[in-house]
C-alpha cells in the first residue's frame, strides 16, 4: 500500500520559518510529481508548491519568494521550507503524489496519493 507521511508543522509567529517533510513508501515503481496543496476551514484546497523529477518547481503566488520546494528522488521525499510565514499561510498543508505503483509485481496506471495533512499555524 502506498502511504505519503509529513511531518513538521506546528505554531510559529509571524516572520518565523517552518520546514514540511513528506514521504512516500510502499510498492511505488515511480514518482511524477510530489507537492503541497493547503487547506483552511470552509475553504477549497489551494495548490501551493510541486516539482516533477526533472522540471524546476512551480509555486502559488502567494508564496513565491518565501517558500522552497525540494525533492529527493533517491529517498522519494519533499520538502516545503517556508519562510517569512504570515497568519494566512495558516492552514493544513497536505503532501500529494503522482505516483505509478507496483500492483502484484507490475506497474500500474498513475495516481494520485495524499497524506494525513499537518497544521500550520502563524499567530503571534
Amino acid at each position: 500500500q502506498v502511504q505519503l507521511e509529513e511531518s513538521g508543522g506546528g505554531l510559529v509567529q509571524p516572520g518565523e520559518s517552518l520546514r514540511l517533510s513528506c514521504a512516500a513508501s510502499g510498492p511505488i515503481f515511480r514518482i511524477h510529481t510530489m507537492g503541497w496543496y493547503r487547506q483552511v476551514t470552509g475553504k477549497q484546497r489551494e495548490f501551493v508548491a510541486a516539482k516533477t523529477q526533472t522540471a524546476p518547481p512551480t509555486y502559488t503566488a502567494s508564496v513565491k519568494g518565501r517558500f522552497d520546494i525540494s525533492r529527493d528522488n533517491a529517498k522519494n521525499t519533499v520538502s516545503l521550507q517556508m519562510n517569512n510565514l504570515t497568519p494566512e499561510d495558516t492552514a493544513v498543508y497536505y503532501c500529494f503524489a503522482t505516483i505509478l505503483p507496483v500492483v502484484r509485481g507490475i506497474r500500474s496506471n498513475a495516481s494520485d496519493y495524499w497524506g494525513q495533512g499537518t497544521q500550520v499555524t502563524v499567530s503571534s
